[in-house]
Order: C-alpha cells, then structure tokens, then sequence
C-alpha cells in the first residue's frame, strides 16, 4: 500500500476511535503499531518497542513530570489554594467582581506551584466557588472565572505540557517556561478585565463586598509568603542556572512538603494519597506518550509530515494561511479532546511544517512562538463545550449549576483568549522577548 494513503488511512481510524471514546494512549499505540507493521515489519515494530520503551521512560528529562505533578498534589492538600484566595480576596475583593478577580489571581498562583490545569481548577473551585455564591454572585460568573482562570495551570510555569512540547521538538525547557511568562500574564489581564467589563454590563451578577481592613490585608500576605518563596526558589533557581528542570522540580516538592508539615496540614495520610494520585497521573501520561510515540514514529515512516511540509511550500501559501488553518484546526479539535492527547498527536506532524515556513524568525525564537501559541490554543479548548475538561471539573464540584450556565459564563473568557491568540500572532515577539533578554 502507497506510504501517504497509509498514514490517511491511520489517520482517519484514530479519529474514529476517539469519537467513540476509545482511551486515546491505546488507540494511538494500537493504530501506530498496525502502522508501523505495515510500512516496516513485524520485527522491526518488536525490536523498536524493545528499544524504545527504556530509551523513552527512563530519561532524565521526562522524570520532570512526575515530580511536578508530585509538588502540585501536595500543594493541593496542604491549604495553599485557600491561602491563596483569601489574599487576593483581601486586597482586590471589595471592587465589583472582585471575588470573580481574586478567583483567578488564585489560580495563577496556584498554577505557579501545581503546573496542572485540572489541579488548579478543581482546588480553587472548592475554595473560591462557595464564597462566591455566599455573596451573590451568578453562577455563570463564579463557574465561568474559575474554568478560565484554571487553564492558567497549563501556562504559567511549570507547564507539565509545555514540558511534553519541549520533549517532542527537542526545545530548551527553561527557555520555554521564561517565553510563556509574558503571554501568561497577558491571559492573567484579559480576564481580570473580561470580569470588569462583565460586571459593568451585568452589575448585579458581580456585587461589591466591604474592603477588608489594613490589618487583615497584611496578615493575609503573612500566610503567603512561604508560596511566593517556592516559586522564587524554583524558577528563579532555574531560570539562574543554579540547577536542572528535573533539579528544580524536586526542589520544590521538598519545599512544599516542608510547608504543609510545618504549617501542620500536610499529614502522612495526605502524602501517601499524593504518592498514589501522581503515580497514577504519571502512569496515565507515560501511556499517552507511549502510544503517540508508535503512531508518530509509524507517521514519520510514512513520510507524511515531510510531504505535508513540502506540499505547503511547493503550493507557495503564505506561511500565516497556513499559521491560521493550524490555529483553526485546533480550536475545532479542542472541543472534542484533551490539551495533552493534542499535543503529543499533531505537535509531531505541525511542527516540521511550520519551521519550514519563513516567518521572518530565527528557528529558535519560530520554534519558541509555535510552542507558546499552541499551548495558548489549546488552552482555549479546555474552556470549550462539549469536552472542555475545565468544565466538567466544575460541573463535578457544583452538581446544582446547569450546564448552560457555565458554558455562559466561560463565553467572555473565551473572546479574551481569541483576542490572545490574535496578540500573539500579530506580534511574536511577546513570545520569545523575555528569552532574546536572558540570553
């Protein structure tokens, strides 16, 4: 059979299997492996799961996952995620829509230290979620905020997925998290002004609450201050070059056990539970990675990327049509799958076309932009009906709001985000800026 009618062929039954819900690890590596079979031998798919199955699992740089989604488990028992609103609550909470605003500077924070977006929107939503109803906010104000301020988890670094793109396209993983700095805190700004701009159309679904007094605003940092430290410590740490990603990492589930054991909310309960949930997370994404390694690899047989790549550039497209059609087709897929599944199925076959486009960049700064940007896109996706996965999260927690009252309240967030990604195409330099100055 021709090489390219193959990898359609694979292509298309991948697709059916995930519209019937297949697990998508077990359908990427069975249809890779059939694949692979098919344009190489037998043999060949046995000796190369022989050699790759180490080669993949026990590297240095894919043990940064587990370590991170460890540090995130933790900080999720041990009461930072309430910590963390109250502080925003008692600076910012007294203005219009200010608990909707102190719900998502929470979920930067939290983001910060977990790398999840699912941790983070499923933690702060069982903090922030019920004081917002307490004091008469709309359900679609409260429930949408906290879906949207969830996938900040996924940007601000750690990013367990900006770690999976760095892995696919050999990208500096330190580079990356200090190039989705900036466009994080632009996700960070669009929402706090999505929820002022909401509030003054909409005033009774956001109220005002009374200030909270000096004394309480300073004691509030005061319950902070060891959050703000693990950051500083492991960003900064790397960032300076004082130790490794995987060095950082484990740096900071140290510091943060230490803080849940000193503050006395951390018990050995809770890190047992921790231990479980990550192994289980870690042994979950291992799969994914496994099964999109056999189909990529059965993709790259089938020499369908380079074709694709090449069909662009014989077509003579102007790089940003094909830019725009990349972006299209992953906001179409992000309603109907998860942010990890995406990257690790399509990142392999985008990527070479895009970096054989002329943008006008050098390859590390394109390379960097794409990264960022599709981590931005698909991060719209889990905010967008009917799989958005921040949803469902928040559905889960607060069983008596109607669905449709969290697909509206998430409508203004994803606007903000569409006027994101347009920022972030218009202008590349907000993605790669901060890496062009620490180098």
């Amino acid at each position: 059979m021709d090489p390219t009618l193959l990898s359609v062929i694979m292509v298309v039954v991948l697709l059916g299997a995930i519209v019937l819900r297949a697990p998508i690890g077990l359908a990427m590596g069975l249809v890779g492996a059939a694949g692979y079979a098919a344009l190489s031998s037998t043999a060949g798919l046995q000796a190369y799961i022989a050699s790759a199955w180490p080669d993949r699992f026990l590297s240095y740089e894919l043990a940064i996952v587990p370590l991170f989604i460890l540090m995130g488990n933790l900080a999720t028992r041990t009461g930072i995620s309430a910590a963390l609103f109250s502080a925003s609550n008692a600076w910012i909470g007294h203005f219009r829509g200010g608990l909707a605003m102190a719900s998502v500077a929470g979920c930067a924070m939290f983001g910060a230290i977990s790398g999840s977006s699912i941790a983070t929107a499923s933690t702060m939503a069982r903090v922030a979620l019920p004081e917002m109803r307490k004091h008469k906010y709309s359900d679609a104000l409260a429930s949408g905020c906290l879906a949207a301020g969830g996938t900040l988890g996924i940007l601000i670094p750690p990013s367990i997925v900006l770690i999976i793109y760095a892995l696919l396209t050999e990208q500096n993983i330190v580079k990356l998290f200090l190039a989705a700095t900036l466009p994080g805190l632009l996700a960070i700004v669009g929402f706090l002004i999505t929820i002022a701009i909401y509030v003054r159309l909409y005033p009774e679904e956001g109220p005002s609450q009374e200030p909270a007094s000096m004394r309480t605003r300073i004691r509030s940092l005061g319950d902070v201050w060891h959050i703000v430290g693990i950051f500083v410590v492991v960003l900064g740490g790397i960032y300076g070059g004082f130790f490794t990603p995987a060095e950082g990492a484990s740096v900071g589930v140290v510091l943060t056990a230490l803080a849940g054991f000193v503050a006395r909310q951390l018990t050995l309960e809770a890190v047992i539970t921790s231990l479980i949930d990550t192994a289980a997370a870690s042994a979950m994404i291992f799969v994914i990675i496994f099964g999109a390694d056999l189909f990529n690899v059965a993709m790259a047989l089938s020499r369908m990327p380079t074709a694709l790549a090449d069909w662009f550039i014989a077509a003579d497209i102007a790089p940003m049509v094909v830019l725009l059609c990349i972006v299209v087709f992953y906001l179409v897929m992000g309603c109907v799958m998860d942010s990890l599944s995406m990257i690790l199925l399509t990142v392999p076959v985008f990527f070479p076309t895009v970096m054989s486009l002329d943008f006008g960049l050098m390859p590390e700064q394109q390379a960097i932009w794409f990264g960022i940007l599709t981590l931005v896109v698909v991060e719209v996706g889990m905010i967008t009906p009917p799989v958005g996965m921040n949803l469902f999260i928040i559905s889960a927690i607060a069983k008596d709001i109607p669905t449709r009252q969290i697909f509206r309240g998430t409508i203004p967030f994803v606007i903000a985000e569409l006027v994101r990604i347009v920022l972030l195409i218009s202008f590349p330099w907000l993605s790669y800026w901060l890496v062009s100055v620490w180098n």
